[in-house]
């Protein structure tokens, strides 16, 4: 995995707890459809996201009858929305420190750490990185 770098070595997350605000059951069809679930990890904190599947995307852009996805907070995307495609995706998505969970969890609160003021200090430090690494490479 393209993160793999800044993880730690043994870095799988146990799922606690996995919480659903609304019943799967009540869920008409579970191919065409997204649910919130509540995830709670081993460090105790609890993580809201988004659980959806592909024809509930292509419905969306039928629907506001456009060919891409507007910027939003990510979604995990299953092909149906059982519990054990959830489980499943929660499970793949707490690997290396469960960094996807908390990336996605992050992208949606706008108060966190990924807002456009953090993005853009970030940046300025990678353009600095990067134009040290040519001055070297001009030595």
């Amino acid at each position: 995995m393209y993160y793999t770098r800044y993880a730690k070595e043994k870095s799988y997350y146990e799922n606690k707890k996995i919480e659903y605000p609304t019943p799967l059951s009540t869920i008409e069809d579970i191919e065409n459809d997204n649910i919130d679930v509540f995830v709670t990890l081993e460090d105790e904190m609890t993580y809201t996201l988004t659980v959806t599947t592909p024809k509930k995307l292509l419905w969306y852009m039928d629907k506001e009858n456009v060919n891409c996805m507007p910027a939003a907070q990510p979604d995990i995307i299953v092909r149906s929305l059982t519990e054990e495609n959830i489980r499943e995706a929660l499970e793949y998505f707490s690997k290396y420190d469960a960094y996807d969970i908390k990336l996605y969890y992050l992208a949606g609160e706008k108060r966190g750490g990924l807002n456009i003021e953090n993005f853009n200090k970030l940046l300025e430090v990678i353009r600095k990185e990067v134009d040290e690494l040519y001055e070297e490479d001009e030595d």
